[in-house]
């Protein structure tokens, strides 16, 4: 059984860790970090602490996950690491390449496991896009379109994340996620165009982005904002083939803010409402009509980080590959 601390208990460690972690027989959340809330009001069986010295104090802890603002990540994960600690850290994993490397050696020098909370790789909508692509049917792959929209045109109540800060602005926030999925479909780009601006009243953060990847054949397009009031198409991919066009976004999130925990009957499943349109040629026949969007799962991250901490199995997440997200982030925040 795998021990671990979680470090915030904010949508991170409350609502998308917490229970993943309380749901796999493998793990046992200990201690929860947290100097407002008191976690025992959800989770009675788990402990409060209110600094991280006190949980890397605590032998029996075996995982920290560092689930506190953008801005602590470095410092937090390279302090956990070096009191023996493995470490699960929210995206964005650092600000920087040149500190993503800092801590990846670090790690690999201590024979710890790092970790990143790339949880949008087992989406329901990406998952589906990876079986469609994968099956051929949409062809080879030509451009490649994925939004992360949002209507908050009031700041945002947690103030940490309005403020100018190592990590902070939507680019982080929402890009890091969508760049990641790009990265696990395409690999690293050839050449990286973006530019992040913002658009509320009064805010200090970039709050909208626009970034192209050139991969030769296939063009890629990224982009978010959080002034979008009608929905638009969430992923629009266009195959040698045919289309593939699919809106709303997988709903676990809103399950575990609704009480429903994984598990539970109906978990991850999508409304029909939000099933993808394909147009293609399939078999010889053209075919054009709605695809069923596959169960969203975030639980095959969580074992396999057991599995790596207690059997030695290989990383689902590379961190060659988060090294290469953080890479293309920090190139298109300094535009």
């Amino acid at each position: 059984m795998t021990t671990v601390a979680i470090v915030g208990f904010g949508l991170s460690g409350r609502y998308l860790q917490a229970p993943f972690f309380l749901a796999n027989p493998n793990f046992r959340l200990k201690t929860i970090v947290s100097n407002n809330q008191n976690p025992q009001d959800i989770y009675p069986g788990v402990q409060k602490a209110t600094s991280l010295d006190a949980v890397l104090a605590d032998p029996e802890v075996d995982l920290v996950s560092i689930a506190s603002p953008n801005e602590t990540h470095f410092a937090y994960t390279q302090k956990c690491l070096e009191a023996g600690k493995h470490v699960l850290v929210e995206k964005p994993f650092t600000a920087t390449a040149a500190e993503a490397e800092t801590l990846i050696k670090l790690a690999q020098d201590l024979g710890k496991h790092l970790f990143v909370f790339q949880n949008r790789r087992w989406d329901s909508d990406f998952l589906t896009i990876q079986k469609v692509i994968s099956e051929g049917l949409i062809g080879d792959v030509l451009s490649y379109e994925a939004h992360f929209n949002r209507y908050k045109p009031v700041l945002n109540p947690k103030k940490w994340k309005e403020v100018i800060a190592p990590g902070n602005g939507i680019l982080y926030d929402l890009g890091s996620h969508i760049l990641d999925q790009t990265i696990v479909l395409f690999g690293k780009p050839k050449s990286v165009w973006g530019i992040k601006f913002t658009q509320r009243e009064h805010s200090e953060v970039d709050d909208a982005f626009d970034v192209r990847l050139d991969y030769g054949k296939i063009k890629v397009t990224l982009k978010s904002s959080l002034l979008v009031r009608e929905d638009t198409p969430r992923y629009i991919i266009q195959g040698t083939k045919g289309s593939f066009v699919k809106y709303g976004i997988d709903v676990q999130e809103d399950h575990l803010k609704a009480g429903i925990m994984p598990g539970m009957p109906g978990f991850g499943i999508e409304s029909e409402a939000n099933w993808a349109t394909l147009n293609a040629e399939v078999s010889g026949l053209h075919l054009r009509g709605r695809i069923e969007t596959l169960p969203g799962n975030w639980a095959p991250l969580f074992q396999n980080i057991h599995e790596v901490i207690s059997a030695g199995k290989a990383p689902l997440i590379a961190m060659d590959e988060i090294l290469e997200q953080i890479r293309v982030l920090e190139e298109v925040k300094a535009v």
